[in-house]
């Protein structure tokens, strides 16, 4: 593994701990199992990533959110979900595994706060400066609010083998966003 670059090397961690993870639970997952199988020592990890939860955060930003970014800032949420949604759904093996991960961190957990930086970071690119209508409703809020909303509806696609397709699930998603409970309640008789 000697000249590799750094992002070469968390291409290779990553790609090793999913490997492991189809095989057994990440929470039983070892950091010398994850260096054993990329042929690094113990320390390159270290140098990299603080422990393997750190590495599920890379995971989660530079494949699924780090892309979704360009169409959030264009306002084109659906198609930002769509393309989430579709790289989940091509690495179902992993999202499969890593949602059902049980121990003081959950998958869910890291995407939580994963999505909710990503929403706050839209929210200071747009550049939105004028005085929120409710003083208590700030940027962290509503970021933290709309992660759990997506956080949940994307766990429970996985969670029941993402029989829906993505572009459907996209599609719902916005729905539910756009109208009011009342609306889709009434839909829903």
């Amino acid at each position: 593994m000697a000249g590799l670059v750094k992002n070469e090397i968390d291409l290779v961690l990553a790609r090793c701990l999913k490997e492991l993870s189809v095989k057994q639970p990440i929470e039983k997952i070892t950091i010398k199992e994850i260096t054993d199988k990329a042929g690094v020592i113990r320390p390159t990890f270290y140098n990299h990533f603080q422990d393997k939860y750190e590495l599920l955060e890379w995971i989660v930003n530079t494949e699924l959110l780090e892309p979704m970014l360009p169409l959030l800032l264009n306002n084109m949420q659906k198609e930002a979900v769509l393309l989430m949604l579709t790289n989940i759904e091509k690495d179902r093996a992993f999202y499969s595994h890593a949602i059902r991960m049980d121990g003081v961190v959950s998958f869910s957990d890291i995407a939580h706060k994963c999505v909710k930086e990503l929403f706050l970071k839209v929210y200071k690119e747009l550049g939105n400066n004028h005085k929120p209508k409710y003083d208590w409703l700030s940027a962290d809020l509503v970021s933290s609010y709309y992660a759990q909303s997506l956080c949940f509806a994307v766990s429970e696609w996985i969670r029941k083998g993402m029989v829906v397709p993505p572009r459907e699930l996209a599609d719902a998603y916005e729905y539910v966003l756009t109208h009011t409970m009342e609306g889709v309640l009434q839909d829903l008789l």
